[in-house]
């Protein structure tokens, strides 16, 4: 008597293997299972007599109270099912490790791209003059989005290559009372656009913050 259980074909190019395909492998997984505990069932049926039952009586002569081909039909099948299921559960390991391990190469090249992204960013980002030292709530600068820490690249005409003193962004204030200035900012490693409006509050001057340059 040979084994006649079909296997299925197992996931192929194991770079290629898919949650669907480890999923297939548990439903054939599910289904041995099943057949297996079907034929203990036959052999729970033949007086219990399992997988070790004797075959023949006492005095040596098959025995007639059991249908012996259904018995050694049933254990020949359960042993050619178990050795099936050993051969399903290595695939199925073997598969989820493959994914796994798939998975993981593919966190590492996605962190490494977005470290590389960022890198990139910071290189291409403009050199900043001066940095918000303070800004009062309530305030123009406040209520434009301007926070301390904010390194300032661009404010209205000045920037890191005309930029000389303060007393160029005092100037480009005084020149733009009541008007929007377009401001740069370098935010937690981005680029950050501001619209500023220089104006009369109730605080001390018309933004409300304090402005210190950045040393070189």
């Amino acid at each position: 008597m040979t084994c006649r259980t079909e296997m299925t074909e197992g996931v192929g190019d194991p770079s290629a293997v898919t949650m669907h395909d480890v999923q297939q492998l548990i439903a054939k997984k599910d289904e041995l299972e099943a057949q297996i505990k079907a034929y203990y069932e036959v052999l729970e049926d033949q007086k219990c007599i399992g997988m070790d039952g004797p075959l023949v009586d006492i005095e040596g002569y098959p025995r007639t109270d059991v249908d012996l081909y259904q018995i050694r039909t049933a254990r020949h099948n359960i042993v050619c099912l178990q050795n099936d299921h050993k051969t399903i559960m290595k695939e199925i390991e073997e598969a989820l490790h493959n994914l796994h391990a798939r998975d993981k190469e593919k966190r590492v090249k996605d962190e490494a791209e977005a470290q590389a992204e960022a890198l990139q960013q910071n290189l291409d980002l403009p050199v900043p003059f001066a940095k918000v030292d303070t800004v009062t709530p309530g305030s123009p600068a406040s209520m434009s989005g301007l926070q301390v820490g904010d390194e300032i690249t661009a404010f209205g005409s000045v920037n890191s290559k005309n930029f000389q003193n303060l007393q160029n962004i005092a100037t480009v204030v005084q020149h733009s009372e009541g008007r929007p200035l377009s401001v740069t900012v370098i935010r937690d490693g981005k680029s950050v656009h501001l619209g500023l409006t220089p104006q009369r509050w109730s605080g001390k001057g018309l933004l409300g913050c304090n402005i210190i340059p950045i040393k070189r």
